[in-house]
């Protein structure tokens, strides 16, 4: 049994789902269905015997006790967090509440439920903490990929959180010997994200004939990596990863915001074209920069590849095109998280 916090969100339910269709080894699945979290991400999966949803917010203390000691898991893989950055310059502190906090709670429940095992049970537990490339700030454009000697840099409310929850992960390794691993993916993309990320908030908006908003020049260089790419690599680390180590999970795959959007574009002319017949990039407009707008992120996986034998296997083009064509074949999801948002007076 393993225990998956955050599992009814973009990255956590594509884990769930990968992971079920992997193993017969069950998930509990604990997520507190906030507005980018939902049910119909799980559907297929909601019956499974395999598979405990309990709905529930991962800064409650008592409510982890009791899962842990219940359902008693050989492994903790932490997804849960707020991830958006815009979000997080407008409400930091519901970031410091769910990265930080949550983080230290779910770290106390954990090394309070490890401490009572036997000694074997123990040396195989694993707390596998979910974080992010953001971690290490803005690189020049003339620099090397980061590997994870790389120092902390944070510079919005977003990435500060989760540097300050992956040293807190450290710390219990160091301080109590808590068997702990650390992932740190540049972006991902694929189906079920919720749309107020690039890909899917550009395509819904094209479709909708609204225009396509860029930051700035849109020359902004991110890494991009197929989320289905990011769950095998947790799964491998997951495995085989050595505990108190932090492996960087990267695509190597960079590309400016502006370049991404384009391929959107291109990719609608063909499989969902306007009905004027005109191309979609049209709808592309540039506008002010947001604050502390990172200028690149880019990771080097060598470690992973080196040591645990991962490498990406989707490339950017193909999955890129799957995941148009996902979101082109699942109005009815796109519309039940749109719903949501828009009933609990989110920002979208």
């Amino acid at each position: 049994m393993i225990l998956v916090t955050g599992g009814a969100g973009f990255i956590g339910a594509n884990f769930v789902r990968d992971w079920l269709a992997q193993e017969d080894e069950p998930v509990v699945n604990l997520d507190k269905l906030a507005y980018a979290g939902s049910l119909a991400s799980l559907e297929g999966l909601l019956h499974d015997p395999r598979h405990v949803f309990v709905k529930g917010d991962v800064a409650d203390s008592a409510l982890l006790a009791r899962l842990l000691e219940s359902h008693r898991p050989r492994a903790v893989v932490h997804f849960a967090a707020q991830s958006h950055v815009d979000r997080s310059i407008l409400h930091p502190e519901d970031f410091i509440q769910t990265n930080v906090v949550g983080t230290f709670r779910l770290l106390e429940a954990v090394r309070a439920y490890w401490l009572a095992q036997d000694a074997g049970a123990r040396e195989h537990f694993r707390f596998l903490q979910i974080s992010t490339d953001e971690v290490y700030g803005s690189l020049p454009p003339e620099a090397a990929p980061v590997d994870e000697s790389g120092a902390y840099a944070p510079r919005n409310p977003y990435s500060a959180s989760k540097a300050a929850g992956d040293h807190l992960v450290r710390s219990y390794h160091c301080t109590y010997g808590l068997p702990v691993l650390t992932t740190n993916c540049s972006n991902n993309y694929g189906p079920f994200q919720f749309p107020e990320k690039l890909i899917p908030r550009i395509l819904l908006q094209a479709l909708e004939g609204k225009p396509l908003p860029i930051y700035g020049d849109g020359l902004q260089v991110r890494d991009w990596i197929h989320v289905s790419d990011h769950c095998r690599a947790v799964r491998a680390v997951l495995e085989k990863g050595l505990p108190g180590r932090a492996y960087n999970i990267g695509g190597n795959c960079e590309r400016t915001n502006l370049s991404v959007v384009h391929e959107v574009c291109r990719l609608l002319d063909r499989l969902s074209p306007r009905g004027d017949g005109a191309p979609y990039a049209r709808q592309i407009t540039h506008v002010e920069d947001r604050m502390g707008h990172d200028r690149r992120y880019a990771l080097d996986a060598g470690r992973l590849r080196e040591e645990l034998g991962w490498q990406p296997l989707e490339s950017f083009e193909a999955g890129l095109e799957k995941t148009v064509r996902w979101y082109l074949a699942h109005p009815g999801w796109v519309a039940e998280l749109l719903g949501k948002s828009a009933a609990t007076n989110v920002i979208n």
